[in-house]
């Protein structure tokens, strides 16, 4: 797809009567709809006012860009419309707007549309093509413009590229070097013409530059560790959040995405002046570059592991929370003792719960494995790690099997990349939208049927020895399958003893209930308690993010929702895992010694009153847990310097 394609004759106003701001957006609406390329003018039009209200898009030198993406747009379009008299569109130079351009992206757009785009808002940095913008008088004429322009454009690449394939380019240190970053809300339109400027304007004053986009695509041409350290300064063109931390210790100048279009000259002899101020993070991201550049594997890792782990936290707590309501109320409720196996669903209101909760920690894994994914080879990942992580949800793999998954799915489309490398430039818009995600899918989906087989044979066997210890000394058995509740957190070695334990309770009743239920549940309990209480005794080896997580997995813990662990399991298993085994193995332990029943499958603290010696119980998962938190607060590296803390 080409501009030519986008800038349809039906949708061009070659004479826009409106002289305000309202009713240029009015007219250029209704032409979009005329033009049969949006269903709804309100939706589509809110979306145009919504970005308008953060910044005018009236660019100054004539050019207004007025853009939206939603679910009114029907297909992706640019209306040219052309004011011969002037239009007050509250440009961000005060001056006429005579040149519009509103974009009109669906709510899916694929790369082959933001390409095309950012090609568009490219052009529009010319000011010799603008100028015969102006004097056009058909939509033959636009759309010859724009077809002679990108034709130029094309020549221009293929000889620098032809240029730069002839001879190495050396880097002079000799030259004042800068680095930049572009982007703006919607990463359409802006975040391309003040890349294009900045390099423009960059070359003609002799500066060497580097210019990295955050739009729609994605991050492309990102800074390196090696391009920040290099840098004489950095300048910020952004109306959106983007990675400061790697900036700490270099004089930055941070402005709105206009000024990088229509100030360039200003922000580079800014940012050469040396008076720029300097900018202090607090080091994150600064070490995560340090270690991509100096190729430890291990700080890659950990980095890809994170972006998984910070976002599946919100659907642990969200769901576990819901869930560990759900038993609350059937406790408070009432279920009858034959219909336990039913608590958290028994009652209407408890079920409502239970079921929001359940929804919630669906996505766990897949959000677990998507996101790893998608942190090594960007978004193309994220659609194949979804997919490994369902896979190892379905399959029995458990979070350890969606974390095998999410890397898996992310070399995968790695590999993918280099695959595809040496295809022809007119197919580079459709791999992103059918190359990767078709055999990103299928080749992370075929590898992780693979990975599942012998995670369901480990589930099997386990089941198949706790069978056979069926009788024999409960202060070993209670151990074992305490501690089998902390080794993968809800995974299949887990669900092996939840298992086990369960089905002791059918014959079991007639006692008073199962040791070995109990001694499961306790153990289930002793890893996300032994996360708060790590977080509170040592707070400097934690983040804030992490502290505050730590607050909830209390809940979690006193309602035997295990996975509330599952963050920090994920994140530092070495550590982590041992040390939650320890606790657990020795709360079952003493559960099974002191004969302690329990007539529950589920339900955490809120099914008290159904143990046989409830205070002793919770005496001892207070013990396992405490011995768990301590051993992993000791065990664990700091994270945070203790002044971060106040």
């Amino acid at each position: 797809m080409n501009i030519k394609d986008l800038l349809i004759k039906d949708a061009m106003i070659m004479d826009l009567q409106a002289t305000d701001k309202k009713g240029a957006i009015d007219e250029m609406v209704d032409k979009m709809y005329a033009a049969g390329r949006i269903s709804d003018i309100d939706t589509y039009k809110e979306g145009i006012l919504a970005r308008e209200a953060q910044t005018s898009t009236g660019l100054g030198d004539g050019i207004a860009m007025p853009h939206a993406k939603n679910k009114a747009v029907k297909e992706a379009t640019v209306l040219f419309a052309k004011s011969n008299k002037g239009v007050d569109y509250e440009a961000l130079d005060g001056q006429p707007t005579y040149l519009f351009f509103m974009i009109a992206a669906p709510e899916g757009a694929n790369d082959t549309h933001l390409q095309a785009l950012a090609a568009l808002s490219r052009l529009l940095i010319d000011p010799d093509f603008v100028a015969k913008l102006k004097t056009a008088q058909t939509p033959d004429d636009v759309q010859n413009l724009f077809q002679a322009a990108e034709d130029a454009k094309e020549a221009e690449e293929k000889a620098e590229q032809a240029e730069a394939a002839n001879k190495e380019e050396l880097k002079d240190f000799n030259r004042r070097y800068i680095v930049a970053v572009t982007a703006c809300p919607t990463g359409i339109a802006h975040t391309y013409m003040a890349e294009d400027a900045l390099k423009k304007k960059a070359k003609e004053m002799g500066v060497e530059i580097k210019v990295e986009t955050n739009g729609s695509e994605g991050i492309k041409n990102k800074l390196t560790a090696d391009d920040i350290a290099r840098a004489d300064a950095v300048i910020v063109a952004a109306d959106k959040k983007v990675e400061m931390n790697r900036f700490s210790g270099k004089e930055l100048v941070n402005r709105p995405v206009s000024d990088g279009i229509r100030k360039t000259e200003e922000l580079i002899n800014i940012a050469l002046s040396g008076d720029a101020p300097v900018f202090h993070g607090d080091g994150s991201a600064a070490k995560s570059d340090e270690a991509s550049a100096d190729g430890s594997i291990g700080q890659r890792i950990y980095k890809d592991l994170m972006n998984g782990v910070s976002h599946m936290l919100p659907f642990v707590i969200g769901g576990g929370i819901a869930i560990a309501l759900s038993f609350m109320i059937d406790q408070f409720i009432g279920v009858p003792t034959d219909q336990l196996a039913s608590l958290g669903n028994y009652n209407e209101v408890a079920s409502w719960f239970n079921q929001i909760g359940s929804a919630a920690f669906g996505f766990m894994l897949p959000v677990l494995a998507g996101f790893i994914a998608s942190s090594i080879s960007d978004r193309p990942g994220l659609v194949a790690g979804f997919a490994a992580g369902a896979l190892a949800n379905a399959g029995g793999a458990g979070f350890l099997g969606a974390l095998v998954g999410g890397f898996i799915a992310g070399y995968v489309i790695v590999a993918l990349r280099k695959i595809f490398a040496g295809l022809p430039k007119s197919l580079e818009g459709i791999k992103a939208i059918l190359f990767y995600p078709v055999f990103g899918v299928l080749i992370t989906g075929f590898l992780m049927l693979l990975v599942n087989v012998p995670m369901s044979a480990i589930n099997t066997a386990l089941n198949n020895f706790l069978t056979s210890l069926d009788g024999t000394n409960a202060l070993l058995l209670g151990a074992l399958l305490a501690g089998m509740m902390a080794v993968d957190l809800g995974g299949p070695v887990n669900k092996a003893a939840y298992v086990f334990g369960t089905a002791t309770l059918a014959t079991t009743l007639t006692e008073g209930g199962s040791v070995v239920m109990a001694s499961v549940m306790a153990g289930g309990m002793v890893p996300p308690l032994a996360i708060f209480i790590a977080t509170r005794l040592f707070k400097n080896k934690f983040t804030k993010e992490e502290r505050d997580s730590g607050l909830t997995n209390i809940v979690m813990g006193l309602s035997f929702v295990t996975e509330g662990a599952i963050p920090f399991a994920a994140a530092d298993p070495l550590r982590a895992i041992p040390s939650f085994v320890v606790g657990s193995a020795i709360t079952g332990a003493l559960v099974g010694e002191f004969g302690i029943r329990l007539m529950a499958p589920h339900g955490g603290i809120f099914v008290v009153m159904l143990l046989n010696r409830p205070v002793l119980y919770l005496l001892f998962i207070a013990l396992g847990a405490a011995i768990s938190g301590v051993l992993f607060g000791i065990l664990k590296k700091s994270k945070v310097e203790t002044t971060e803390l106040a």
